[in-house]
């Protein structure tokens, strides 16, 4: 189900503006276009667990971790949050974040290690929150936001290596490996 943003929110996925510290920042559908495979397998790594680790900013600038859900739903990645909490304070204070993907139950991380880095933008409308909330059902009152994406990784263990997959918007994605006890650190090319 697409849910197009209206009015103040502005249009869905394709912002393109620059934010803090001169990062461009993409929504999800522009991502998902830029690098299609990289982009399906990082929603799947964050579908497989319900709960994921939010960091945010807290007034002094020190760091602050949370639980949090996350959604797909049409062309964007969604945030949703209760009223009042913390987090949803930090990010209407400043919108920059980032969302670790649950590592699973064990140490193996056989689906890899997934964060997501960017702006949250909220979302007011009552249009659009009410199309969220018909298929998300949260509790009422809410807060959501729409990620606007500055940076997205992905870390692997294959054979020997340790893989690091990096994109950004406006970049072509990158990858970067380690082995293990070789020193140096070499991107593909």
């Amino acid at each position: 189900m697409t849910i197009p943003e209206t009015g103040e929110t502005g249009e869905t996925g394709e912002t393109g503006e620059t934010g803090a510290a001169g990062a461009t920042a993409a929504g999800w559908a522009r991502f998902r276009t830029a690098e299609a495979l990289f982009a399906a397998g990082v929603e799947a790594r964050f579908t497989k667990y319900k709960h994921h680790v939010l960091a945010t900013l807290r007034k002094d600038g020190s760091p602050r971790v949370t639980g949090i859900e996350v959604e797909f739903q049409g062309d964007d990645l969604w945030l949703g949050m209760m009223p009042g909490s913390m987090k949803a304070h930090d990010l209407r204070r400043d919108p920059r974040f980032s969302v670790q993907a649950n590592p699973g139950p064990d140490a193996a991380m056989a689906d890899g290690d997934v964060r997501v880095s960017g702006r949250a933008v909220e979302v007011t409308d009552p249009a659009v929150m009410a199309r969220f909330a018909s298929q998300v059902e949260p509790p009422e009152p809410f807060h959501l936001f729409r990620a606007e994406l500055t940076e997205v990784v992905r870390t692997d263990v294959e054979n020997d290596d340790l893989v690091v997959r990096v994109w950004r918007p406006g970049a072509a994605l990158r990858t970067l490996r380690r082995g293990n006890g070789d020193g140096g650190v070499r991107e593909d090319a």
